[in-house]
């Protein structure tokens, strides 16, 4: 463990990507430790705390106390009534995430980052891997990266969430970036994010959610994207982590993709989402 300038306890979990946080509780954390707490989730991207005691509502005031909260998804409803900004993920409701994604990219504006909160875990399995999308760019050949760097993407949230929109919600999702979210039309967004915060250049594009690159042939599409997502899944680029009751994960959705795996068969694993407001992606060269 090594002590940060900003005064949080970290655990490397790998030599550029992902950190325990330790003595920190976030249901009383100061400002100062949340002022902490966010400038660390820039740095090492996913940041995980043990033995915490939060529930819908303390995770809710979390969110609220470090960034803008969303609704809590364009399409799936809240938890409940009292909390609309909570996210289900319940495996007895299709709550799975088994696909390499990074979260509502569906969206013109998707989430900043994400905290999760474990309520119900199986025995044992239900893992979470996040890749590092930055550390996957710097390691792509310059010749490669010189490709990507102009291209556009197309995303689409209708396989996922068109049927649930549909016939769940009867057509009426809920509200996101001041409009009620009654279709899923795809958005583009640059292959290669620049992060509005540091400036670095991140790979933008998932399996769950990004069906093409414009400007080029459906071959040549399948092919760019396939080799993107061979490589920002490598293991050299990823952290696993191993959920235990009382556990948080906190994670920058501008730098990462993540997968939930899905090896636990008939038991119930439930998580609790809530997601902070984002900005418009912007490539290189953009503004």
């Amino acid at each position: 463990m090594t002590a940060t300038a900003v005064g949080l306890d970290l655990e490397a979990l790998g030599p550029h990507f992902g950190s325990v946080v330790h003595g920190v509780d976030l249901g009383t954390a100061t400002d100062e430790q949340l002022v902490a707490v966010r400038a660390a989730l820039v740095e090492r991207k996913v940041l995980f705390f043990r033995d915490q005691r939060l529930d819908d509502d303390g995770q809710v005031r979390l969110g609220r106390r470090i960034g803008e909260l969303t609704a809590s998804h364009p399409v799936v409803g809240g938890v409940d009534a009292a909390h609309p900004e909570v996210y289900a993920l319940d495996s007895t409701d299709n709550g799975f995430a088994d696909v390499w994604h990074t979260d509502v990219t569906f969206m013109r504006r998707p989430p900043l980052g994400s905290i999760l909160r474990a309520v119900t875990l199986p025995p044992s399995g239900g893992d979470t891997n996040w890749a590092d999308s930055q550390l996957a760019y710097d390691s792509l050949s310059p010749a490669v990266r010189d490709l990507v760097d102009g291209l556009t993407a197309v995303h689409d949230g209708t396989r996922e969430f068109g049927y649930y929109l549909a016939q769940r919600r009867g057509g009426q999702g809920n509200e996101w970036d001041g409009e009620v979210v009654t279709r899923l039309d795809p958005v583009e967004h640059p292959v290669i994010r620049v992060h509005p915060e540091t400036g670095r250049k991140g790979i933008f594009v998932n399996p769950g959610f990004t069906s093409h690159i414009t400007g080029v042939s459906e071959f040549e599409s399948r092919a760019i994207l396939d080799l993107l997502y061979a490589h920002l899944t490598k293991p050299e680029h990823i952290v696993r982590h191993r959920w235990r009751a009382g556990d948080v994960a906190m994670w920058d959705n501008r730098s990462t993709a993540h997968y939930a795996n899905r090896d636990y068969g008939t038991e119930r694993r439930v998580m609790h989402r809530i997601t902070l407001r984002g900005d418009v992606p912007v490539g290189p060269g953009r503004r």
